[in-house]
């Protein structure tokens, strides 16, 4: 029966690799001592077993799902990457290169300290950082001067033996570090240093996080004694600072009118008001006596998703923007940045790709988004004809490379889908009429593309796994977690003592640098804030480049 279920296996590895993802994914799911196992691990586990029934699946639909990983990351991150490249981001900047370069170093010096083989020591510098881009830029660099197919198996069983050890290893040092040591280092929990910065950024606790007081509502009052004979705008100024109301329409007898600014307020006058909850109720009474009037709160509302692309938009911060007309009656209730939803307040800086979400009447919410940039309506439509293109254009930069004899040196084709798929969203967020990727699509590219090469990387690994295992682990689980360790400590100290960086917004850079979700995680988790995320979409979008070169690097230096 075992037999049978092997044979279908080798026979059809097309279903193997559905397996491993299958299995993979509910490994992923697994939590042990408060850390999550991880898809990638789970789906790297799950194919090292299921290689040993001797199934084999062709490289070719490895690097095809590899490609789409690689240009999902590129597309997510490039308009934060571009965008970084001033002054102004300097700090994070050298933080970022700091973990990355003082990684790629500590894995060089240890890796030879212990003997590691090529493919070892670039698992090794992969699942130390975190960054499983670093293993298919490795396997891709090693298989262009592999001396045989064997070598080249050879190579990539090294690295998934490696990886595997040292993803798990990386992920829990680098959560340690950032949420533990980094605060007795510093000598302040990061509880006290968000709260600082939320203090001095005007962050009160409703803008870090969805409540009921943010949501949104029109309510109908008959107009008090002490609103009557003021212009609308008078009216609205007297709305206390931080919270936003906003007259939309006014029945005035059996006639319902949309007031201009300068239109007064008369005895009997019906108004509907719309704004945050918690003003509605807080200040009813002021406002006069709320009715329920059906018709005159019939507004077409919108919420809406918009990319800023505008370029006059980038760079002010929000109480700029709050001045401006086409904000009369918008109400923000979220922005994303690198996927990461970040606090809002006042003086944040609004960036090119940061998705605003906003909601209000429909006739505002279109003027505002008209402002921002690009509508970024629900879809679940994919340009193909822009993913598949700028892959091809991204393979073809990546082919040539200079010979010094028996040394080609050349981006190869993973690295110039990487740099295409940066391109491809910088342009998408300059102009948002072309190359739409929904972020389902995104998903499957990032998430699955990542998870079907680890597990064909982990299927064709299997038969070797464990005895390199046996061979190495010892040495695995050290030469990782002092890769993290070191790393993060280097970017760390120089924030702190060279930059004098908050430390919540450090923590946040080195979690983005490192590439580790999880570790930005538990650091909110301990910071009790978001803060941290207003320095993560900078360190994840320059991170992830640097560490996917490095495994280019690690083979070239080390080959």
């Amino acid at each position: 029966m075992v037999e049978q279920a092997f044979s279908i296996l080798r026979a059809h590895p097309e279903l193997a690799l559905f397996l491993a993802l299958g299995i993979g994914y509910a490994v992923g799911k697994i939590t042990i001592a408060g850390v999550t196992v991880g898809a990638v691990t789970g789906c790297l586990l799950a194919g090292v077993l299921i290689g040993q029934t001797g199934a084999v699946l062709s490289n070719d639909v490895k690097q095809a799902f590899f490609l789409l990983f690689l240009f999902a990351i590129g597309y997510r991150t490039g308009p934060q990457f571009f965008q970084s490249l001033n002054a102004d981001a300097l700090p994070q900047i050298a933080v970022t290169v700091t973990l990355c370069v003082v990684a790629l170093g500590v894995a060089i010096v240890l890796s030879i300290f212990f003997g590691f083989d090529l493919g070892t020591a670039a698992g090794v510098l992969a699942g130390g950082t975190t960054e499983s881009a670093t293993v298919g830029v490795a396997i891709d660099t090693f298989r262009k001067t592999a001396p045989t197919p064997e070598a080249a198996s050879q190579f990539e069983s090294a690295v998934a033996t490696g990886f595997a050890v040292a993803y798990l290893v990386g992920v829990v040092s680098a959560i340690l570090v950032q949420s533990q040591l980094a605060p007795r280092l510093f000598g302040r929990s990061l509880k006290d240093a968000c709260a600082e910065l939320e203090a001095e950024l005007n962050i009160t606790p409703s803008d870090t996080g969805n409540s009921a007081r943010r949501e949104i509502e029109a309510r109908a009052f008959v107009v008090g004694d002490n609103l009557v004979g003021l212009t609308v705008q008078e009216a609205e100024a007297r709305v206390p600072e931080r919270q936003k109301a906003y007259i939309e329409q006014i029945r005035r007898g059996s006639e319902i009118i949309t007031p201009a600014a300068k239109e007064r307020l008369q005895v009997g006058d019906v108004i509907a008001v719309a704004g945050l909850r918690g003003f509605l109720v807080e200040y009813a009474s002021r406002i006069g006596t709320e009715i329920d009037d059906r018709e005159l709160l019939d507004i077409p509302v919108e919420v809406l998703d918009v990319v800023v692309t505008n370029k006059e938009v980038a760079g002010q911060r929000l109480w700029q923007l709050n001045q401006r007309p086409e904000a009369r009656s918008v109400f923000l209730r979220g922005i994303l940045r690198a996927g990461q939803t970040i606090p809002i307040f006042p003086g944040l800086t609004v960036r090119r790709g940061d998705v605003m979400s906003i909601a209000g009447a429909r006739r505002h919410v279109e003027d505002a988004a008209a402002l921002l940039g690009y509508a970024d309506r629900e879809t679940t439509a994919t340009d193909m004809v822009f993913v598949g293109v700028f892959i091809f254009l991204g393979g073809l930069i990546g082919i040539p490379a200079l010979k010094l004899g028996a040394l080609e040196i050349g981006l190869g084709v993973a690295v110039g889908v990487l740099v295409a798929g940066l391109v491809a969203g910088w342009l998408r967020s300059i102009r948002r009429t072309f190359g739409f990727v929904p972020e389902a699509t995104l998903w499957f590219f990032d998430s699955v593309g990542l998870c079907a090469f680890i597990a064909c990387v982990g299927i064709s690994a299997g038969p070797s796994f464990v005895a390199g295992l046996v061979q190495s682990g010892p040495a695995l689980v050290i030469a990782s977690a002092l890769i993290c360790v070191i790393s993060h400590l280097a970017a760390l100290a120089l924030g702190r003592w060279v930059f004098r960086m908050n430390e919540g917004l450090l923590a946040g850079t080195c979690c983005g640098a490192g590439t580790s979700a999880p570790a930005l995680a538990a650091v909110q988790e301990a910071a009790g804030s978001k803060v941290p995320t207003l320095g993560y979409g900078l360190g994840y979008a320059i991170g992830n480049v640097l560490l996917a070169l490095w495994g280019a690097v690690l083979v070239t230096v080390l080959g």
